[in-house]
């Protein structure tokens, strides 16, 4: 049985909450986020759905997601969707889905931070507290948080076409930057929980500052400067150093290196995605090419 997207409807997923979770199958039910991987939709005031739609590879995420992040959540400053109940597949649905906790907030492609200092302090508290030590078994990070220099086939086809594109303005200059980051000592602390996907639709504002992070499907433990790459995208002008400052312990030149050349990466994917628009994969979005485009000039001006 396949599902696509447009098959997932209130009536299904109220379907589906009957059959696992009687309890919560009374409440208001409302579509709340299309998502790269979900869609998530809003049960009730305080907990949402995830329901896997575009991807195959979300059905692992879901079930890592909910082993690993109630672990995790107590104690962050920033309210986060912690998973409550599991939903298996079954002959209506035939994935796994989430009943997690509902995070009010704008995501911040739609409306990005504006007050520097408050978002600055509000990011770095919240990877402050997470980038804790995982243990041995926690998972790793796929393409993600290894060494940069594992990154070149990818940098190379990613900037190749941003320039056919006429997307990047000045590939020398954005390439200089990953060059700099891939030739920095890498890291030989012990691997720290990370978010692993920290863009801008990833996390939630209100009133100008971040008030909520959501989608940990990509929770892994490795080097922190994946994470902190984050604030190239996610901030407004003049609050890097702000944030750096706030951060806790404070970034060595090597990570602030090695974070540089990772949001190169992850701005060049904004890009593209914010350039295809809807079309293609479900989930993509003009809205998240601004915040990349951004990314890049901060970068390459720092260099």
């Amino acid at each position: 049985m396949t599902v696509t997207g447009t098959d997932i409807t209130a009536d299904l997923i109220r379907g589906l909450l009957r059959e696992q979770h009687p309890d919560l199958a009374h409440h208001p039910l409302e579509l709340g986020a299309l998502g790269w991987d979900n869609q998530v939709w809003r049960l009730g005031d305080d907990l949402a759905v995830r329901v896997p739609w575009a991807t195959e590879s979300a059905d692992a995420l879901l079930r890592k997601e909910h082993a690993w992040l109630p672990l995790l959540a107590d104690g962050l400053p920033l309210p986060v969707p912690v998973p409550q109940r599991l939903g298996e597949p079954t002959a209506r649905f035939p994935r796994p889905w989430l009943v997690t906790t509902w995070v009010p907030g704008e995501p911040a492609d739609r409306a990005p931070a504006t007050r520097p200092e408050e978002a600055a302090d509000a990011l770095a508290a919240f990877l402050t507290a997470f980038h804790r030590p995982a243990p041995d078994e926690a998972p790793t990070g796929r393409d993600r948080g290894g060494r940069l220099t594992d990154t070149a086939d990818g940098l190379d086809r990613a900037l190749s076409s941003a320039a056919e594109l006429s997307l990047v303005h000045d590939p020398d200059a954005v390439r200089a930057v990953w060059e700099d980051a891939a030739a920095a000592p890498g890291r030989t602390g012990p691997r720290l929980w990370l978010h692993g996907d920290l863009h801008p639709a990833n996390i939630l504002t209100t009133d100008g500052t971040f008030c909520g992070v959501i989608d940990f499907g990509d929770l892994f433990a490795g080097d922190p400067a994946f994470d902190l790459a984050s604030a190239w995208l996610l901030l407004p002008d003049g609050a890097l150093d702000h944030f750096h400052a706030a951060y806790h312990p404070t970034p060595d030149p090597s990570a602030l290196r090695r974070a540089r050349g990772w949001a190169v990466l992850r701005a060049l994917a904004g890009i593209h995605i914010g350039h295809a628009g809807d079309q293609g994969r479900p989930g993509g979005k003009p809205t998240w090419g601004p915040p990349g485009q951004a990314a890049l000039r901060r970068l390459t001006a720092s260099l």
